[in-house]
């Protein structure tokens, strides 16, 4: 018993955190004085614009800073040593798994005056070879989507195409020629790779393939379209903590709440009142088939506690009755009527014929048929 608690002990005492598949940003940067000379140990702050959360660090002998963890969103940053002005700049955005270095140069003078830097280099990646593209909210918002799935805006990534889907192989596309079921769906860090098919078979189901979407292919099952923030497409030279799969690697982040209360609800509806007619439902003098979806739902956000905890709620909730118009063939009464007694129960298991058609009514009604001119 001794020998294996000190076995556990020791396994323990050996063990190193692993980096996980986080969608937090980061900042990295150097502080330096007019004369390009590092400042040591300058108080460095990123705060929330939306919830006020202060992410604060101290810069370290080399005059590097380094703040990890930063959710995607708007920041400003201060910086404060004594013996130099207060800096602060402003409108810093940062999105989902970025990793931006911004340099500072701090200006001598008293703590209590303050200066304001709004230009600057744009935030460029230094940290990260991945070649990524970001979707963000704002361009979800302001681009029509069929079916309110996001999933058509992942094809504006360069090196993803389109692939055909069957009841075994429902990747839908595919990144940089690799296999379609080689994709990696994460939504707030957690595996979303636990969908099924309907195939007989498991295949694809079985070794966490495939993303979980909704019965119609979509992501409404993963998040909601007002629920999320953005998300992020890596194809390829992603850092190891993305290894499961060799193909795209998509992060999702959803909304949070912040100091503001916000929520929205929307209805999209479809209705057999607003569709034409089918050719085959007027031809056979049938009754226009019922169609009803709606696709209705709502978020709603806000502050329990001001600048400390939030909520946010996001439901959304599909009815879809969607019925087919077919034609086929089946006995008419006069062959039910003259079948065998043996025979007519399985004639009668047939529906019985809504239209009665003939071969010489339907070619008078082709050959009467207007033509248009060539």
């Amino acid at each position: 018993m001794n020998r294996i608690s000190a076995a556990a002990l020791l396994l323990l005492s050996f063990t190193t955190p692993s980096l996980a598949q986080s969608t937090n940003a980061s900042l990295t940067g150097r502080v330096t004085d007019p004369s390009k000379a590092l400042v040591a140990n300058a108080a460095i702050a990123a705060i929330s614009a939306d919830r006020n959360i202060r992410y604060a660090t101290v810069a370290d002998a080399s005059g590097e800073y380094h703040l990890a963890n930063l959710p995607p969103g708007t920041y400003h940053i201060e910086i404060e040593k004594p013996g130099f002005k207060k800096l602060i700049k402003p409108d810093v955005i940062l999105h989902v798994q970025d990793a931006i270095e911004i340099n500072f140069e701090m200006a001598l003078g008293a703590v209590s005056e303050v200066v304001n830097v709004e230009g600057g280099a744009p935030l460029v990646n230094t940290e990260s070879a991945a070649v990524s593209t970001v979707v963000d909210r704002t361009f979800v918002e302001n681009l029509p989507l069929n079916g309110r799935s996001f999933q058509t805006l992942i094809l504006l990534t360069p090196g993803v195409v389109v692939t055909a889907t069957a009841f075994d192989d429902q990747g839908q596309f595919s990144v940089n020629g690799q296999r379609a079921d080689a994709n990696y769906f994460t939504v707030d860090g957690v595996s979303a790779n636990f969908g099924v098919t309907g195939y007989i078979a498991m295949v694809q189901s079985a070794s966490g393939a495939l993303p979980a979407l909704s019965a119609s292919g979509g992501t409404n099952s993963l998040v909601s379209v007002d629920a999320m923030q953005e998300f992020r497409v890596q194809t390829s030279s992603f850092a190891p903590e993305f290894g499961r799969t060799p193909g795209g690697q998509i992060s999702i982040v959803t909304r949070s709440g912040t100091n503001a209360f916000h929520g929205t609800l929307f209805e999209y509806f479809r209705n057999s009142a607003l569709d034409a007619q089918s050719w085959f439902v007027n031809f056979n003098a049938l009754a226009k088939p019922a169609e009803r979806q709606n696709d209705f739902g709502g978020v709603l956000g806000g502050p329990l506690r001001k600048d400390k905890t939030f909520f946010f709620f996001s439901y959304e909730g599909l009815r879809l009755r969607q019925p087919s118009t077919q034609q086929t063939a089946v006995p008419d009464d006069a062959s039910r009527q003259q079948a065998a007694a043996s025979m007519r129960p399985f004639l009668n298991a047939f529906p019985l014929a809504n239209v009665q058609h003939s071969r010489a009514a339907w070619r008078n009604s082709t050959r009467d048929s207007p033509t248009l001119p060539s």
